[in-house]
């Protein structure tokens, strides 16, 4: 039971560290990025962050190549409208507990590579899943044809960090919300 709960303990610290990084990064560049700025912005001892990364460059490059993908079970659900919903949850989980839901928009409009491959390592595997779900929704003749699962990709994500940027948090009710705001557009 230990071990689980520091695993647990383990993937929250590096949570915290590594969207303190991001939010450095997003807000002051990554030369601003330290030990001692990370350290006090999330809230884990500097001498805890030392232990894992030598220095603020090694820290940025293994963030770099960090690896988030959806939940597998997700990679094939039927195409329902309960099921969108779930993985709009997932989803907006996802991101609140890897980059930060209010580091999404930011990442995805630089022009730095460092944001680069956190787009490819935290966004685009949400992209695609969305993207098969909606394929599939298509291929079962539930959805409507020409369906244009980028542009919807886009919408949702926007909604996401709208809400986030208004109400302080995506809501627990959001991806009912989103839910019920898109279904209408894509069934057939």
């Amino acid at each position: 039971m230990n071990s689980v709960r520091a695993e647990r303990t383990r993937k929250e610290t590096d949570r915290k560290i590594m969207q303190a990084t991001v939010e450095i990064a997003v807000s002051k560049g990554l030369g601003r990025v330290s030990i001692e700025e990370v350290a006090r912005r999330s809230g884990v001892a500097k001498t805890t962050i030392y232990r894992r990364y030598r220095n603020a460059d090694d820290l940025l490059s293994k963030i770099t190549a960090l690896e988030i993908s959806s939940s597998p079970e997700l990679t094939d659900l039927a195409p329902t409208r309960e099921n969108l919903e779930l993985l709009l949850r997932r989803m907006a989980g996802r991101f609140a507990d890897s980059i930060g839901v209010k580091a999404v928009g930011i990442v995805l409009s630089s022009e730095e590579g460092f944001f680069h491959n956190i787009v490819r390592q935290v966004i685009d595997p949400e992209e695609r899943t969305l993207g098969e779900f909606f394929q599939r929704g298509i291929d079962a003749g539930m959805f409507i044809a020409g369906l244009n699962a980028k542009f919807l990709f886009g919408t949702i994500l926007g909604s996401m960090i709208a809400c986030e940027a208004l109400e302080g948090a995506v809501s627990s009710d959001w991806p009912h919300d989103m839910t019920a705001l898109i279904w209408p557009s894509i069934v057939r």
